[in-house]
């Protein structure tokens, strides 16, 4: 496997997918009115007072004001400055366009119509930024949301979300930090998810070293989600609509976006990109890719949205993923387990599938609470349908956990029939499950509470 590297990120065992070091707090002083901006975008600023987008057309009329910086970002050729200016400039953008989409929610319950043309002055520059970094223009959650939106608090300590804080924010609430600033905290781990990755995709690696490789994937997958769950303690459910609509995107929300999106003296017709997500974040896709679980996913409407979302991540990273992908498909992790009957590995490989259930099934319960308890508008963020989009993931990973157990024999603490009984409550889980939400008014609590009732709640 070859290092990909853009200059920012580096997919590589020492920084995973995490920047080489953190990102810029602030833009460079040629900058200062958009930092300016910026920093007074946040619906509630650092000192408690309202901030821009607290108030109607306020943020607008300060955006469309901006200069137009088109000339001295052309010229830019550092990779984290660019990141910089991508990051504000996309902000901007979402905050520019949906703010009518939020002040409408406030008073109704509803989004409204987002603005359907950016400003010169916004439009030149940020697709220039965004050529220059090979992405779309369009908030993102490598550059900008996430990855590449966080400082630490105190330099000495490490990636814990309580120790993280965002350069550029919506809400400007503690709700915010602690959702996006959870998933920098989750992938801390990725170095070792990458290293991992780079073992099972190695052909020179024996049956030992593939078990320790595949042991590896395991360890790591389990440290992610006990990170992740405490989503519920960093992130109020009850929250999650102060700063949800600004990370909406163009493409899949046509209520919200019903003539897509003009850039203003770049293109004369509309165009339409999908809306930041943790669907962006490369956990799950390295796991599925490095396991066999991408084998299994099922062909339809709801896969080729997961595909898509491949081209919403940085240059480097498609290009891991495809090497991955190519070097898995040689030789699938499966059958090299298979050829020597490689028990152990085949428990170690289950435990991989087991992580990423517990992964996708705690994002399934993210929805149920975050999204379909707070409104009733039936897309993510990245504009896929909220009741079949991750439950079509589940059934990827419930088959590939069928294929393997076929494969494996009672070993050590492994008992076939303990782990079909605990196969089956997922089963019946999702089908009980996907019965409610296939009702026209179902109740949402309804779907969250058959986790406890299974034995599955995420918290």
């Amino acid at each position: 496997m070859k290092i990909y590297s853009d200059g920012f990120f580096s997919i590589d065992p020492i920084h995973g997918f995490l920047p080489i070091h953190e990102p810029l707090h602030k833009l460079p002083e040629t900058y200062q009115e958009l930092q300016a901006l910026v920093d007074q975008m946040p619906i509630k600023l650092n000192n408690g007072a309202p901030g821009l987008l607290a108030a109607e057309n306020d943020f607008e009329e300060k955006a469309a004001a901006l200069p137009n910086y088109l000339e001295q970002v052309k010229k830019e050729t550092d990779p984290f400055v660019k990141a910089a200016l991508f990051r504000a400039y996309s902000f901007v953008t979402s905050a520019y366009t949906l703010a009518p989409a939020y002040h409408a929610f406030l008073k109704t319950g509803k989004y409204g119509t987002a603005h359907d043309t950016l400003p010169k002055v916004i439009a030149q520059p940020f697709v220039a930024v965004s050529e220059a970094l090979g992405v779309f223009p369009w908030i993102d959650y490598h550059y900008s949301y996430s990855l590449g939106n966080y400082h630490k608090i105190d330099k000495t300590k490490g990636f814990e979300w309580e120790n993280l804080a965002m350069a550029v924010k919506f809400s400007g609430m503690d709700d915010e930090r602690g959702f996006i600033m959870l998933h920098v905290d989750i992938n801390q781990f990725s170095p070792d998810l990458v290293k991992a990755a780079f073992g099972v995709s190695a052909e020179e690696a024996n049956d030992a070293s593939l078990t320790d490789s595949v042991a590896l994937l395991s360890d790591t997958m389990r440290k992610m989600n006990d990170r992740r769950r405490l989503m519920w303690e960093a992130s109020r459910w009850k929250h999650y609509n102060d700063f949800r609509v600004f990370i909406m995107g163009v493409k899949g929300n046509d209520d919200i976006f019903p003539n897509g999106l003009t850039y203003e003296g770049v293109w004369k017709e509309p165009h339409a990109y999908r809306g930041q997500t943790g669907a962006q974040d490369n956990i799950i896709p390295t796991a599925d890719i490095a396991s066999g679980v991408i084998h299994y996913y099922p062909q339809n409407q709801l896969t080729q949205y997961l595909m898509d979302l491949r081209e919403y991540r940085p240059q480097c990273v498609q290009e891991f993923f495809k090497e991955l992908t190519t070097e898995m498909n040689k030789r699938p992790l499966v059958e090299r387990l298979k050829e020597t009957n490689n028990q152990l590995g085949m428990q170690h490989l289950m435990q991989v599938y087991e992580e990423i259930y517990l992964f996708r099934n705690g994002h399934w319960q993210f929805v149920q609470k975050y999204i379909m308890q707070n409104t009733a508008y039936p897309k993510a963020t990245g504009g896929t349908p909220i009741t079949s989009w991750i439950p079509n993931q589940i059934k990827a990973v419930l088959s590939a956990m069928k294929a393997l157990s076929d494969l494996m024999t009672d070993q050590g603490d492994w008992k076939k029939s303990a782990w079909q009984e605990t196969y089956n409550k997922k089963v019946q889980l999702l089908n009980k499950q996907l019965e409610i939400v296939a009702i026209e008014a179902f109740d949402p609590e309804a779907v969250f509470k058959l986790n406890l009732e299974m034995g599955y709640q995420d918290f």
